[in-house]
């Protein structure tokens, strides 16, 4: 690996010289960063990652291996993209198209996206919500909501430390079993 101010890059990497890497990030082999990247601190791109012109990546963002950013994706910080999984960028792809349109993405603070999951662009994944591996997402999802399937289903919701929460009621006093935060805010939950 090679690196300056505590960026790491694989020798296998292709960085653009023009892509923004933050302090304490991570690039790994093969991996691809396109021109106007903005990759945040401490950042961890995996092996055979690629991230087109244009994509913002926020701080403390965990890329697994394989996945593809495409230019109009915003990600924001402590969001976990599982391996393989993909961002699309064309309502109506043709390979003819001369005219076609980005329609951005965007993935809130604190969101995790399962492995093999495919999320169709205009979507907005809100904050601390969780994607099942395998999902396909074709429309938003709320805040702290988990989604699985194919079509997109919501099955519960879960705590910002990624454990789900019982239905309202089962829970003492709207209360995280696992890491005791006080839940009784998260707006949809409710009794499954």
């Amino acid at each position: 690996m090679t690196g300056h101010d505590s960026v790491r890059i694989h020798p296998t990497a292709d960085v653009s010289p023009g892509a923004r890497i933050g302090a304490g990030s991570v690039i790994w082999n093969n991996a691809q960063v396109r021109e106007n990247v903005v990759l945040g601190r401490a950042c961890s791109v995996a092996k055979d990652v690629y991230l087109d012109i244009g994509v913002v990546i926020g701080d403390r963002v965990k890329i697994q291996n394989g996945v593809s950013v495409y230019a109009g994706v915003t990600v924001e910080d402590d969001v976990f993209l599982g391996p393989h999984m993909t961002f699309t960028n064309d309502l109506y792809p043709r390979a003819f198209n001369a005219d076609w349109q980005i329609v951005p993405t965007l993935v809130r603070r604190g969101a995790s996206i399962g492995a093999n999951a495919t999320v169709v662009c205009g979507t907005v994944i809100g904050e601390y919500a969780m994607v099942g591996a395998g999902c396909l997402v074709s429309r938003d999802v709320a805040a702290h909501t988990l989604v699985v399937g194919n079509p997109m289903r919501v099955v519960g919701y879960v705590c910002r430390c990624g454990r789900r929460l019982p239905p309202r009621g089962a829970s003492p006093a709207g209360v995280c079993a696992h890491c005791g935060a006080d839940v009784e805010h998260i707006e949809g939950w409710s009794e499954r």
